[in-house]
């Protein structure tokens, strides 16, 4: 198996499953001519999260890391009138970016971006007693993946569901000795998650156009 098989399957199966749409090709196009890293989840990913958020019967989510804001109208898109999804992103060029990406997509007013340092965004949101998310998607830089992840458990309920991407590091989430700060990231959120009471996780290898990875699934099951 290699990267080239991986990624033709990718095609195929988008070719088959997730119909082209302007919207989100346009999305794509304006976060390169930005110069936005081409780091956002392929269009097969984007339609699992909105199928995830769907299942879920998601009126509110949280996303921490908007980039182009491409997955963040992949979830829009998956709210029910009068749903809203905010999303945080430190780099307001970035979120610039997003914007003109979301009111593209028809999706600008169900979602906010919030700016800033995701950490203080998460406790400002805290502070706010907003209702309660949902539906979490966490892609954001990994070696706070532990942090984000506790924030997200202090704004869910029971039966939110929590995504966090990026879980697998094309296998290097083995390696003990990894000097990787973002490998460390990911083991400190499994080792914090494994003695976390109240939740029901899962993670799953992937394969695709964006190589080895995985993603951890995780539902809220009490206090």
């Amino acid at each position: 198996m290699t990267q080239e098989q991986w990624s033709q399957v990718d095609e195929y199966i988008v070719k088959s499953l997730v119909p082209t749409d302007t919207a989100l090709d346009a999305a794509l196009s304006a976060s390169a001519k930005a110069g936005l890293p081409a780091i956002n989840v392929a269009p097969n990913q984007g339609k699992f999260l909105n199928l995830l958020a769907s299942i879920q019967g998601a009126r509110n989510i949280l996303e921490i890391g908007t980039l182009g804001g491409y997955s963040t109208i992949w979830l829009a898109r998956a709210l029910p009138a009068g749903g809203r999804l905010v999303t945080l992103e430190l780099d307001p060029k970035h979120a610039e970016v997003a914007r003109q990406n979301l009111a593209r997509a028809g999706v600008g007013e169900q979602v906010s971006i919030r700016v800033g340092r995701a950490a203080d965004t998460l406790a400002a949101l805290a502070k706010e007693a907003v209702a309660a998310f949902d539906f979490v998607f966490i892609d954001a830089d990994k070696q706070s993946i532990p942090e984000y992840f506790e924030w997200a458990l202090k704004l869910t309920r029971v039966g939110s569901v929590i995504v966090v991407d990026n879980v697998v590091r094309k296998g290097a989430v083995i390696d003990a000795a990894s000097s990787d700060p973002n490998v460390q990231g990911v083991r400190r959120f499994n080792e914090r998650l494994s003695n976390t009471p109240g939740v029901s996780a899962t993670a799953i290898q992937t394969v695709g156009s964006k190589g080895y990875d995985g993603f951890s699934l995780i539902r809220v099951t009490g206090p």
